[in-house]
């Protein structure tokens, strides 16, 4: 199978890529124009990979990236940090949104014209569910009630793909993943974000570490499980079908804290800095993964001490 993986040089894509090689699939790497093939995937696997650029923006470059004739196409690229989302919702909109539809009108076209049948499986959030849950895990009959500039956007962009599914007959497949991390993660993100000021404590030998808010509770997953699910969704996936991709166990932002401060052996006091808060946060988000299961037989494989264990050990002082 040609797959075309968009956003091929983030997080996700850099743990993705070689999945999808080792599996013996062609990868066509789709790159935000200034960014470069991830260091993290091997040389020998760089090699395999057609790589090219793509701004979502860019209607040409869009046209271009199908004109490679996948089989199916992972959509990652995408705005993802919600601090950027909220420096410039429309921008979010214009990426996540406007992008995805670009993307998914370029491949319902082509399908008509080549008589192929090509998957769009378009990456979400679980934030689209927004806040008002009660405490329970959100399931995808949950009405979606996004409460940030980045869920909003990610939310149009699915109503973008259905959109064409419904009028075009494009496979498409939603995947609603929550919060994800693991080894290569930017540390513009929480927990990256909480080792590497733990880490610093530690060198330092400051007893305090400025955090945002630790009270939100999350769904936390290994980065190479979301991948596995997002590779089941390939082959066992049903169009037209949103699935959660969770654990279903929630923790809170301050007993990851605490997991971290132990791994790097210190007793850190956190310090809420109001600088590094966000407004709206949602406090409870966790999600029933039954649907994804039942259609795929995935489930997460990687405890988060691991996870937590393989993350401190990449990061680099």
């Amino acid at each position: 199978m040609k797959v075309l993986v968009t956003g091929a040089g983030g997080f996700v894509g850099q743990w993705l890529v070689p999945r999808l090689l080792t599996a013996g699939h062609e990868v066509v790497g789709a790159l935000y124009p200034v960014a470069t093939p991830p260091a993290s995937i091997s040389e020998t696997d760089r090699r395999r990979v057609r790589w090219l650029p793509l701004d979502l923006r860019d209607q040409a470059a869009v046209n271009s990236a199908i004109s490679t004739a996948p089989d199916a196409v992972i959509h990652l690229a995408a705005l993802a940090s919600g601090a950027d989302a909220r420096r410039d919702p429309g921008l979010a909109w214009e990426v996540n949104a406007a992008g995805t539809a670009r993307l998914a009108e370029a491949m319902g076209i082509a399908r008509a014209r080549s008589q192929t049948n090509p998957l769009l499986l378009v990456v979400s959030t679980g934030e689209v569910y927004g806040a008002e849950a009660g405490g329970r895990p959100r399931t995808e009959s949950d009405a979606p009630a996004p409460c940030s500039p980045y869920a909003a956007s990610k939310l149009g962009a699915e109503c973008a793909a259905l959109e064409v599914h419904r009028r075009t007959g494009l496979r498409v497949i939603i995947a609603r993943a929550f919060p994800h991390t693991g080894p290569g993660q930017s540390q513009r993100y929480v927990v990256p974000a909480f080792a590497q000021r733990i880490r610093a404590a530690r060198r330092l030998k400051a007893p305090v570490v400025k955090t945002g808010n630790l009270e939100p509770v999350r769904d936390f997953l290994d980065v190479r499980d979301v991948v596995e699910a997002y590779f089941a969704l390939l082959t066992h996936g049903k169009s037209g079908e949103i699935y959660n991709v969770a654990g279903g166990l929630g923790i809170s932002l301050a007993e990851i804290f605490n997991k971290l401060a132990e791994l790097e052996g210190i007793r850190a006091m956190p310090e809420v800095d109001a600088e590094l808060t966000r407004p709206s946060d949602i406090p409870h988000l966790i999600g029933d993964a039954t649907r994804l299961r039942k259609a795929t037989g995935w489930q997460p494989r990687i405890a988060l001490e691991q996870t937590l264990k393989d993350l401190v050990n990449a990061q680099t002082d």
